[in-house]
């Protein structure tokens, strides 16, 4: 007996259109992630000179922004990458005809959880360099300023 061939037929239009908008969205969170990122490790550099431009003796060091920043960049790096072979996966399989399956997209619980632990990280360090200030009526508080813009100068 010679079965038939059942002919493919092609996907839908409105869920490839859904897995091209789902795949932009990704983009454009890996490019937010990286922008944010740029931006945090230049923001430790900019304190640093403007540190050096008071002519300080002892500028501090922001390293710390330098790594939560290329951390950011890395994260969208891999945001982007790892999106672009789940759209790749998603696009074979609505063009071999299978229904497209409903599950949690394990990308989007995986950034979730490690910028949940990158804004742990950042409070931490927050927190961490407060220092005592000492107020004009000579009373120390504590100032939620960053070390190096203390009102002690004043």
């Amino acid at each position: 007996m010679v079965e038939e061939a059942t002919p493919k037929t092609a996907p839908d239009l409105r869920e490839v259109l859904a897995a091209e908008r789902t795949f932009l969205a990704w983009i454009r969170t890996g490019l937010a992630l990286m922008g944010f990122g740029f931006v945090v490790a230049r923001f430790g550099i900019f304190l640093r000179e403007v540190q050096l431009a008071k002519l300080l003796p002892e500028a501090p060091t922001y390293d710390v922004s330098l790594w939560f920043g290329t951390g950011l960049i890395t994260l969208g790096v891999i945001v982007h990458l790892l999106s672009a072979w789940k759209h790749i996966q998603l696009a074979r399989q609505l063009d071999s005809g299978e229904p497209a399956r409903s599950r949690p997209s394990t990308l989007a619980l995986l950034i979730a959880l490690l910028l949940a632990l990158f804004g742990l990280a950042m409070a931490i360090y927050l927190i961490s360099i407060r220092r005592p200030a000492v107020s004009h009526s000579g009373s120390v508080g504590v100032s939620m300023a960053p070390a190096t813009f203390g009102c002690d100068n004043v």
